[in-house]
């Protein structure tokens, strides 16, 4: 008679795979892995991307050209801001009172002038290539500086999108997902237990786990199973974190406060955001979806209608927001996209594609305020002055962080690749 060791058949991987919070129901997306990181930043410094998917118009927002024609200047007029001599758009009121604490950069230009291919540019430093996936730069922030206080080095609010992710780097690397900040009852689901189960449950079963565990280790040296063990833990911590929760329970802020940032997804993400910051998480990117700027057409309503007094009460707030608490020197926030709109008006009162020129705008992270960097033409089309490339901005951002931007990872293959491709730093940003 054949006798069956189950113990081989039933191995370490597969106890923790159906034994750990997992089998509970609860999932972490793997994002926690990067706690394993060891590299300290030099400047303890937070940084908020706030992302505008689909290329905010320059002409329409922070580079309005007043004195061009017609078919370029669009609908919208220049407003003065607290700072004499700088003036954007009429339907950023709450913005432009916040102007003396952001820097404009009206110089940004990209090599790529297609969606997908202009994001995972912007967004990783390099160009993209169909044998490589690069890292975003959330993914390498979270790759070199690890956790701060127990919480996930990275988070996407609301969600993920295409070339947010770990790339090469691996999965563990990837966002941690907050959801939609602004939805009724909101609550993280990984950090919340189904309701079938209680913490008596979990902590029998981490007990349980830790016993196989031991056995497994007297027989099995894998060292994968040891970053298993890792990030199996920090997943059971941070469900026990009352950092942790706090930082997610936005319904505990006032709710004035919670007006002033607008009820929208945006608004609500700016202001998770920056409680994220508070808790410990080094780099957070809030968007309102996916291409919303994407305006090929009926441009102007879009923009004064929805995506204006969303940004402007969102973006001015945060800025305020941060000053008042004393944050704004170790948090970076970053407005921007992977292009910017045609100049010229098409037939369907929309702006196409346009990556010759656009503005992104910093505030905070020791960057001075109250300033405009860069230039363009008289109707917006070129840079004429200070151009800046995605490898400049990504170059820049390591640097300020305490990363090296000429350090280098092993690809899968064992090929070296730096953490960006060239780049410099942005002439006059930290001036």
């Amino acid at each position: 008679m054949k006798v069956t060791n189950h113990t081989n058949l039933f191995g370490r991987r597969d106890f923790m795979r159906i034994g750990s919070l997992g089998a509970l129901g609860v999932t972490l997306d793997g994002t926690l892995r990067a706690a394993g990181a060891t590299n300290a930043a030099k400047k303890d410094l937070s940084v908020i991307l706030i992302w505008q998917s689909g290329g905010s118009p320059h002409q329409d927002t922070f580079d309005l050209k007043p004195d061009a024609p017609k078919e370029f200047r669009g609908e919208f007029n220049p407003i003065p801001t607290n700072v004499p001599g700088i003036q954007i758009c009429e339907y950023l009121p709450v913005t432009a009172k916040q102007a003396d604490k952001f820097t404009i950069l009206r110089s940004m230009k990209s090599k790529e002038n297609n969606h997908e291919r202009a994001i995972n540019y912007l967004l990783t430093g390099y160009l993209p290539l169909s044998t490589l996936e690069f890292p975003s730069m959330g993914s390498v922030v979270a790759k070199q500086l690890g956790t701060k206080n127990g919480m996930p080095p990275y988070v996407a609010i609301p969600n993920t999108f295409p070339s947010y992710g770990g790339g090469y780097l691996g999965g563990e690397f990837n966002p941690f997902i907050s959801g939609d900040a602004n939805a009724s009852g909101y609550k993280v689901r990984d950090l919340t237990l189904p309701t079938d189960v209680d913490w008596s449950r979990v902590d029998n079963r981490q007990w349980l786990l830790k016993q196989m565990d031991d056995k497994f280790r007297r027989v099995d040296a894998n060292t994968d199973f040891d970053a298993l063990d890792a990030f199996h833990q920090k997943a059971y911590d941070l469900m026990r974190s009352p950092v942790a929760k706090k930082a997610f329970d936005i319904q505990s802020e006032p709710e004035a406060l919670r007006e002033r940032y607008g009820r929208t997804p945006v608004g609500q993400g700016c202001l998770l955001a920056r409680r994220l910051v508070e808790g410990g998480v080094r780099f957070v990117t809030v968007a309102k979806g996916w291409l919303n700027y994407d305006t090929h057409g009926d441009n102007f309503n879009t923009m004064k209608k929805v995506l204006l007094p969303e940004f402007d009460r969102a973006f001015g707030t945060l800025i305020e927001d941060l000053h008042q608490r004393g944050m704004l020197d170790t948090t970076l926030v970053i407005a921007n996209g992977e292009f910017g709109r045609t100049p010229k008006i098409n037939a369907d009162a929309g702006r196409d594609h346009h990556n010759k020129a656009w503005s992104a705008v910093f505030a905070g992270g020791g960057i001075p305020g109250g300033r405009v960097l860069g230039a363009t033409d008289k109707t917006a089309t070129e840079v004429t002055d200070n151009p800046v490339e995605p490898e400049d901005l990504l170059y820049t951002l390591y640097s300020m962080m305490g990363i090296d931007p000429e350090h280098e990872f092993q690809t899968p293959i064992g090929r070296p690749s730096k953490v960006v491709n060239g780049g410099r730093m942005i002439p006059g940003l930290l001036a």
